[in-house]
């Protein structure tokens, strides 16, 4: 029910050209994949972590290292920050990279211990900017890390950008193959409805399809955007 009113809401309040693509992108999509319930964790920290391991490899990878923390009983900001680098690296290890990314925790817990006393709830609070502007100050956080935590932990209106993305609008002919983070982030955000349930959905179901069909060698012909776009490949 929530992405039907999702989708008559898109509809609803589209107008340009650019925008109605978006909008049969997403409901080809979601047709295709039905609601993707993204991003799968039990609680903001959970959901932050799994942004950071997530970096460079497969979701699977990711469940592996989460589960290892928590049997350990490590998946807490006081945890985290008290355990040596080293020890966090090894129950990380099924996530590839483990010591960079070890690292790259250990940062932002370090900066919420410091700047928030270690309260989650109190970092998730902050304006929409300044919580970006934070999670992008961290060694190791980058725009599509923090966009993720933005978009999905505080559950602000602010699209996601990955690889899959970028992939499949420059495929379409809806983007040149030069576009930026930023260019993309705002062809959703300038001609979607501010608001993050169809954020979160639309950017799930771009990351499904990308996984399943828009590879790098794609599966076209098993894809539902197959005929979608100014210049379908």
């Amino acid at each position: 029910m929530e992405a039907k009113s999702a989708m008559n809401n898109l509809k609803s309040e589209v107008h340009s050209l650019s925008g109605e693509m978006l909008v049969e992108m997403f409901d080809l999509l979601l047709k295709g994949f039905g609601p993707q319930n993204w991003w799968p964790a039990d609680t903001e920290l959970e959901m932050m972590v799994g942004a950071v391991l997530t970096q460079n490899t497969n979701w699977k990878n990711v469940e592996k290292a989460i589960q290892n923390l928590k049997r350990k009983g490590m998946l807490s900001v006081d945890a985290l920050h008290s355990l040596p680098t080293n020890e966090v690296a090894q129950e990380i290890r099924p996530a590839g990279y483990f010591n960079i990314k070890a690292r790259r925790l250990k940062n932002l817990i370090q900066f919420i211990m410091e700047q928030y006393e270690g309260t989650i709830s109190l970092f998730l609070e902050e304006g929409t900017q300044s919580l970006r502007e934070g999670l992008l100050s961290i060694n190791g956080v980058g725009p599509e890390t923090a966009d993720s935590i933005v978009l999905y932990a505080a559950r602000r209106p602010i699209f996601v950008i990955d690889t899959y993305t970028h992939r499949i609008l420059s495929r379409h002919g809806m983007i040149d193959e030069e576009a930026g983070y930023y260019d993309l982030q705002e062809l959703f955000m300038d001609h979607l409805p501010d608001n993050a349930d169809l954020f979160g959905e639309f950017h799930a179901l771009i990351v499904r399809v990308g996984k399943d069909c828009c590879r790098k060698k794609p599966l076209c012909n098993q894809c539902p955007l197959e005929k979608w776009g100014p210049n379908p490949p």
